[in-house]
Formats: structure tokens, sequence, C-alpha cells
């Protein structure tokens, strides 16, 4: 019944994210804290200095203007809860909507690096 319930939330927010008419280069719909976050994380895997910064900076913007905030939001949370052990997390590793999801935070990203970095 979990499963079910976990698919169902998955297909939901793909759905949710296909259907977004704008852009994300539209609309500028990142709030401050999720960018700021972004280029924390960054800035921990790539060096904690003044360069870091600026490309991981540059890099949340790219990957804002690629991929709408509702669908970077439903990656992250796929991402996250992949984590999980056993069957809840499971549905979030080999679902096609969590695949679709986490494919195009990686497109975003592998963009960004080439623009960035």
């Amino acid at each position: 019944m979990a499963a079910k319930f976990i698919s169902m939330t998955i297909a939901a927010l793909v759905v949710f994210g296909a259907v977004t008419a704008a852009t994300a280069e539209d609309v500028n719909d990142y709030p401050t804290s999720a960018r700021a976050e972004y280029v924390f994380g960054c800035m921990k895997a790539n060096g904690e200095n003044r360069q870091a910064l600026d490309q991981c900076s540059c890099s949340v913007d790219v990957v804002a203007s690629l991929l709408p905030y509702d669908r970077y939001v439903t990656a992250e949370t796929v991402l996250s809860m992949a984590q999980v052990q056993g069957n809840l997390g499971g549905q979030f590793r080999s679902s096609l909507q969590a695949t679709t999801a986490l494919n195009d935070l990686r497109r975003a990203q592998a963009e960004a690096e080439v623009r960035c970095f």
C-alpha cells in the first residue's frame, strides 16, 4: 500500500513539473534559500574559495535557467528519498518517474559544468 502511494506521489510530482507552461528562464522562481543551499553544497565539493563561489553561483544560475524550480525540487526529493533503506527507498531508486526527474537535473548540472567550470 505504501509503495503504491509513493509511486503515485512521484508520478504526480513529475506530471506537475511536466505541465509547467513557462520555461525556467521565463520565470525566475528559485528562492534565494534554494540558490544559497545549492552554492554551499557546490562549494563544499569544489573548494571553499572565491573561484568556487563564482563558479558555483554561475552553476545555479544555469540550472535555474534550464530547469523550473518545481522540477528541481522533485529531483532533490528523489535524491534524498533514494538514500532510504528498503522498499521505501527502492521506489525512488527504480521508478521511471524518479529516473526522469534525476536525468533532467543531471543534464542541467552537466550544462552548468560546461559553462561555469
